[in-house]
């Protein structure tokens, strides 16, 4: 089985600076404690890495520093920070990252922007500079937002989008499971009305706050297959921030407190659910798992290799270190 990780995410605080980061968050996830979180049973294993949000001045730091570990950490393409309403900052800023040939798209994360951002005059202007670049435009909202992603994607048709975490709808927890809603059903399927508009089967352990279950979130899958086809989808793991929460069984670093915590086969954990999934279905697995994400984003040349010095990581933070 090959993959192709359509949302791998990498940060150091100590490298980039980075204002979102708190608790197990706020410590380095980069080369090393990728290389320990590798999934189990699978022969070929590569990403995309998707902007973590460090701070909008280090956009372009954030891709060098990552094109550097390219070829280590095995990322194929990268999907870069940007801000696309910003005019004329925009266009020269889409000019910068032309000079860097992983770069095959941007995200500009609308999640915490006011409704509506995505289809004003500025942010359409913008986005169409994305698309006569020939690159993709993730789009990461809430569900709240669905609406305006579709007529971004009416007023562009020729930009290709992902919907990055199937638009991150309420799915409770394990213990306390939600359904589809019928507004989000609804807003899914009008965005899956637009050929040129992907979905990714990623996100939603983040959204459970790492206290997920297969049964729990099989019916968004379901919702998500229905309306965009298996042509139009693809997996990716949204580590590290899907990697998150409630101690493991087992776990000889659980926090005394039960605060959350790493989890060390949450990336496992979930690719065995969307392989399950696809397989009890009938989908196609190698189109979810690889091809997919290989023909939306195409297959950049991995970076050339680069020493790289070890920082604080992750396991260092479970122990105090």
């Amino acid at each position: 089985m090959r993959v192709i990780d359509s949302h791998l995410h990498l940060w150091d605080p100590d490298v980039l600076e980075y204002t979102w980061l708190e608790g197990p968050y706020d410590a380095r996830f980069a080369e090393a404690e990728i290389e320990r979180d590798r999934l189990g049973g699978v022969a070929e294993e590569k990403a995309v890495f998707v902007q973590a949000e460090t701070a909008e001045d280090r956009f372009l730091d954030e891709v060098r520093w990552v094109s550097e570990l390219a070829a280590r950490v095995g990322v194929l393409a990268i999907v870069a920070g940007v801000r696309l309403d910003r005019g004329v900052d925009t266009i020269t800023h889409l000019d910068e990252l032309a000079a860097h040939p992983l770069v095959v798209g941007v995200r500009h994360n609308l999640q915490n922007e006011e409704d509506g951002l995505a289809v004003s005059t500025a942010f359409v202007t913008g986005a169409r500079e994305v698309a006569a670049r020939g690159w993709t435009f993730d789009a990461c909202v809430r569900s709240t937002q669905l609406p305006d992603v579709a007529r971004l994607a009416g007023a562009i048709p020729e930009l290709r989008m992902v919907l990055d975490h199937l638009g991150k709808p309420e799915v409770g927890t394990a213990d306390a499971p939600r359904t589809p809603s019928v507004e989000w059903v609804r807003d899914l399927d009008e965005l899956a009305r637009h050929p040129q508009v992907f979905c990714k089967l990623s996100g939603l352990p983040a959204e459970a706050s790492g206290n997920w279950s297969r049964e729990q979130l099989e019916p968004f899958l379901d919702v998500a297959a229905d309306a965009f086809g298996v042509e139009r989808l693809m997996w990716g793991s949204d580590w590290p921030v899907s990697v998150i929460g409630p101690a493991e069984h087992g776990d000889p670093h659980a926090p005394a407190d039960g605060s959350a915590t790493y989890q060390p086969t949450a990336r496992t954990r979930w690719l065995d659910v969307i392989v399950a999934w696809a397989e009890a279905r009938g989908h196609d697995l190698d189109a979810i798992l690889w091809a997919n994400a290989e023909s939306f984003y195409g297959a950049g040349a991995v970076a050339d290799d680069a020493d790289d010095t070890p920082r604080r990581g992750i396991l260092g933070w479970l122990r105090g270190e």
